[in-house]
């Protein structure tokens, strides 16, 4: 008889899953907020519920312990726009992620990176700038 497993933790979106899957080495994976530009080169997944559900930092902690990090973007301008409360949660989520370097660059520069990404998780995040991209090792 054939028994059905059903996932206890981790990741339960079946879109997610099977666009992290795809992840290799020195691929990139896109997680954004919720007013992203649309990207047709891209695989869009679109987990946005409603404003600020859920968040950039959200997804990373649930991807981070099963995906090996090890680059991550953020434009600069998230620096100059954003509180020191917000600020900390997103610099000690990345210092969380062992080996992991982190850029900061200009936000046009880091659009230009996002066409030659795996893919884009859209989640309900407002924070400005508070987009960020992934390198797999």
């Amino acid at each position: 008889m054939l028994r059905r497993v059903m996932l206890k933790s981790g990741i339960f979106n079946p879109h997610v899953l099977d666009l992290v899957a795809r992840v290799r080495h020195t691929n990139t994976l896109v997680i954004s907020d919720w007013a992203f530009p649309f990207w047709p080169e891209i695989e869009t997944v679109d987990i946005s519920l409603t404003h600020g559900i859920p968040t950039v930092l959200d997804v990373l902690n649930v991807l981070a312990p099963n995906f090996q990090i090890g680059k991550i973007w953020q434009a600069e301008e998230f620096s100059k726009v954003n509180d020191a409360a917000t600020i900390a949660r997103f610099d000690s989520a990345f210092a969380a992620i062992e080996g992991a370097a982190v850029t900061k660059l200009p936000h046009v520069d880091f659009k230009k990176l996002v066409p030659g990404a795996i893919g884009l998780i859209r989640t309900g995040d407002a924070t400005p700038y508070g987009n960020i991209i992934l390198e797999s090792v």
